[in-house]
């Protein structure tokens, strides 16, 4: 399913290497302000580039095409535009038959039969993220909370000291299952290797 919720209902559309990518988002009240600007933020902490993120770069500029008319919202679906301007496309050819692990192209293939597009993961590509974040950010400004988050434990069998540890590192300290913390230098060099031979991605397989 690309539809999300009822009261304040948010529909994904789109391909990482199609013309473009967007939301609708319907449920939102009348004269909420909004423009790119107000996006703008929360698009810039998913913007790829660093380390460790796909090195595919976009404009990420979103156009407003609906729902807003005079910098305010109308009540109606608002929807929102980002084109992809920056796909190479050839580098994808040899997915059809060799999926990546880690990735949802061979469950993507299974399906829907085969008929879906491979290209940079297409609609199951990590690009697909920038419509949702643009309708979070439309949440955060109708509802006018602040948000904080914090990783505290996500399996039960994780140590206290590694509990710990992610505290104490923030974001800078990747995790797995079973007690073990992994430092972010480690997680980087295996990175940058992989980048160096070529490799398209990282995952692992226990």
């Amino acid at each position: 399913m690309n539809s999300f919720g009822r009261i304040f209902k948010v529909s994904i559309f789109g391909e990482s290497h199609g013309a473009a990518l967007g939301v609708v988002v319907d449920g939102v009240k009348a004269g909420v302000k909004l423009d790119a600007s107000a996006l703008e933020a929360d698009i810039l902490r998913r913007k790829s580039g660093a380390k460790g993120t796909t090195p595919r770069i976009e404009g990420d500029e979103p156009e407003i095409l609906s729902g807003v008319f005079e910098g305010c919202t109308t009540g109606a679906p608002v929807a929102i535009l980002f084109r992809n301007m920056n796909t190479r496309s050839g580098d994808y050819d040899a997915l059809k038959d060799v999926p990546r692990p880690g990735h949802a192209d061979y469950t993507a293939s299974v399906k829907w039969n085969g008929f879906n597009d491979p290209r940079g993961g297409g609609h199951f590509s990590g690009r697909l993220t920038l419509p949702l974040v643009a309708a979070g950010a439309i949440a955060k400004l109708q509802t006018g909370f602040r948000y904080s988050a914090e990783l505290v434990e996500i399996r039960r069998s994780w140590s206290r000291s590694a509990v710990r540890l992610a505290r104490r590192n923030g974001t800078d300290c990747f995790l797995r299952p079973r007690l073990k913390a992994i430092p972010s230098e480690v997680w980087s060099n295996a990175v940058s290797k992989v980048s160096r031979q070529g490799w398209e991605s990282l995952s692992s397989i226990r």
